[in-house]
């Protein structure tokens, strides 16, 4: 990277179940306020503004920051599905880096209805139409099943058939998410919960069942840049770097013969490959990881493809303890999107907060003691998957 990115300030809102919250102009602006706060500047010093949410109509960036200060900048409205946070972030970073600006602000929100996630619009081509002929290709289409789960409890039954992985394997995931959120005062669920009762709940999509599929979720995060130069002139001193980051879409392997890769392994793998090789390092170099559990079948299949773990060694990371407190590489200390929730466009920011806190060693009873590198996965189906490594200063 040619210029320098610090990670100036983070914010988040605690997140809710639909109905349960604010409205997505309020939380949006609390947490912009939280993260300008944190950062130690006045809000008339961010120069641009990358805003990202999924659900909303146009210009809801504009309506959210307006309530914290009417300074006339650029302000981009961002929708890369549930990468939109991350993605944001990554507009945020490039013009930062490039000198563009030496301070911006990256914000996603959502305010989201209760229930699994829907298509909006009847009158247009949907553009998932060849993520669900490929699925019905591969697997068939089960009209009774919402699409998400679908797509990535076929990912999971791939994986079981190459590699033998059992239930209980999938459910230990979710046991291991809602005992880290239990530490999360931003988590949704904090009552624990064991594999047996995971496997017990209300069967979704094989292997999946509810309470291995993330909830529909609102909140907001937000994350301040800025460049060296900005800080030196301000006598700020921030702890945490952009060390790397890398966006992929899909290719056309994507839409190939493999419903782990219709769901974003490809895009994963390569993302982390740049970031690696940008950086540096390697994924044994990585004590702490926010990575994309939409579901418990991802979160196992992302272990390799960020090269956590060997291919077809998930089941066994899971079951050493490798992935939590005392193991290799703790996964989600956050509580991850299955426990700490997932409201689309604040997730990527949502994750970036937690990584910054783990460095800032601002993490509290979650804290990963003596983490000089954090890495970040977020992916959206359509598609799109940021990865972005996180260095101590």
């Amino acid at each position: 990277m040619s210029g320098t990115v610090y990670v100036l300030g983070v914010g988040m809102v605690p997140f809710t179940k639909p109905g349960a919250g604010e409205s997505y102009d309020a939380m949006g602006a609390g947490a912009a306020r939280t993260a300008v706060s944190d950062a130690g500047i006045d809000y008339s010093l961010v120069r641009q503004a990358y805003v990202g949410y999924v659900y909303g109509d146009s210009t809801c960036g504009q309506a959210a920051l307006y309530r914290v200060g009417m300074t006339g900048i650029p302000m981009v409205n961002v929708n890369n599905n549930c990468s939109t946070g991350s993605t944001a972030l990554f507009l945020a970073r490039q013009a930062v880096e490039s000198g563009v600006v030496e301070c911006a602000l990256a914000l996603g929100f959502e305010q989201m209805p209760p229930g699994a996630l829907t298509e909006k619009w009847a009158d247009r081509p949907t553009p998932l139409s060849r993520f669900f002929e490929t699925t019905r290709q591969i697997m068939g289409w089960d009209e009774k099943i919402p699409m998400a789960p679908q797509m990535f409890g076929g990912a999971g039954q791939e994986y079981q058939k190459k590699y033998g992985a059992r239930p209980e394997t999938f459910a230990k995931i979710s046991e291991k998410a809602r005992r880290h959120a239990a530490k999360n005062p931003y988590s949704i669920f904090k009552q624990p919960v064991t594999v047996a009762e995971v496997l017990s709940s209300p069967m979704i999509c094989d292997p999946l069942t509810r309470l291995q599929c993330c909830p529909p979720t609102c909140g907001a995060a937000a994350a301040v840049l800025c460049s060296k130069g900005f800080a030196q002139r301000y006598g700020l001193s921030p702890k945490v770097v952009i060390s790397a980051q890398a966006m992929t879409t899909d290719t056309k392997s994507t839409f190939a013969d493999s419903l782990m890769s219709l769901v974003g392994y490809d895009m994963s793998r390569e993302a982390a490959r740049q970031v690696y090789e940008a950086a540096g390092i390697g994924p044994e170099d990585i004590p702490v990881v926010e990575l994309h559990d939409c579901f418990t079948s991802n979160e196992l299949i992302t272990y390799e493809a960020l090269g956590l773990t060997p291919e077809g060694t998930a089941e066994k990371f899971i079951w050493d303890g490798d992935n939590t407190y005392g193991g290799k590489v703790v996964t989600n200390p956050s509580g991850g999107l299955l426990s700490k929730g997932h409201p689309l466009g604040a997730t990527g920011l949502a994750q970036c907060a937690e990584l910054v806190w783990q460095l800032r060693g601002q993490a509290g009873p979650r804290q990963i003691e003596g983490a000089r590198h954090a890495l970040q996965h977020n992916i959206g189906l359509g598609g799109a998957c940021v990865v972005t490594l996180y260095s101590t200063v």
